[in-house]
C-alpha cells in the first residue's frame, strides 16, 4: 500500500519569493523590481535561480544553463547587482562595469530605473550581441530553480 505524503512540493515562485523575503525589506523591493524590468526586457528567457551560501541568482538565459545567461541579478547581503555574463566583452567606455573575473562583469544596482539609463543601455544591447546563444524570439521563459553544489550535498544555506 502506497503512503500518501501531506508535504506540497513549493513552487518556483514560491521558492524565489522565500529566497527575496531572505533580504532586508529595502532591497527585497529592489529585487522585486528590477526583476520586473528585467523580464520586461527578456520576456523569451529562461529566469534560472541559483541559490548560493551567501546570495542568489536569477539568471536570464537563451536555454537551461546559467552560463548562457545574458544577464543576471545577483542579490547579496550587501546590496543587489546585474552581471553580464560576457562582461569582458563589453564595450564599456564610461567604466561602470566592475569585477576582475576572467568573464562577468557587473554593476551595483540602487534603483530598477538605472537600467532605463542610455550607458547600462548600450550594456545590454551589447550583451545581447555578444551573448553565445541567441535569445528566443517568441514565447515565454519558464521560472526554474537549478540545483547548486551545496544543495546537491547537503550542506545548509546561510541566511542573507
Amino acid at each position: 500500500m502506497a503512503v500518501k505524503s501531506d508535504r506540497k512540493v513549493p513552487t518556483p515562485t514560491t521558492v524565489l519569493r522565500s529566497y527575496i523575503e531572505r533580504l532586508v525589506p529595502e532591497d527585497q523591493k529592489l529585487v522585486r523590481s528590477l526583476r520586473a524590468a528585467v523580464r520586461k526586457r527578456f520576456p523569451t528567457a529562461n529566469e534560472l535561480v541559483y541559490d548560493y551560501e551567501s546570495h542568489f541568482v536569477i539568471g536570464y538565459s537563451p536555454t537551461e544553463r546559467g552560463i548562457d545567461a545574458v544577464v543576471s541579478i545577483v542579490a547579496r547581503a550587501n546590496g543587489v547587482q546585474l552581471q553580464f555574463t560576457q562582461g569582458t566583452q563589453l564595450p564599456d567606455p564610461q567604466r561602470l562595469l566592475l569585477g576582475s573575473g576572467n568573464q562577468p562583469r557587473f554593476i551595483w544596482v540602487k534603483a530598477a530605473k538605472q537600467l532605463a539609463h542610455p550607458h547600462v543601455q548600450a550594456l545590454v544591447v551589447a550583451a545581447i550581441y555578444h551573448a553565445k546563444v541567441p535569445l528566443p524570439s517568441s514565447g515565454r521563459g519558464a521560472l526554474v530553480i537549478k540545483p547548486t553544489a551545496a544543495s546537491k550535498r547537503g550542506v545548509q544555506k546561510a541566511k542573507i
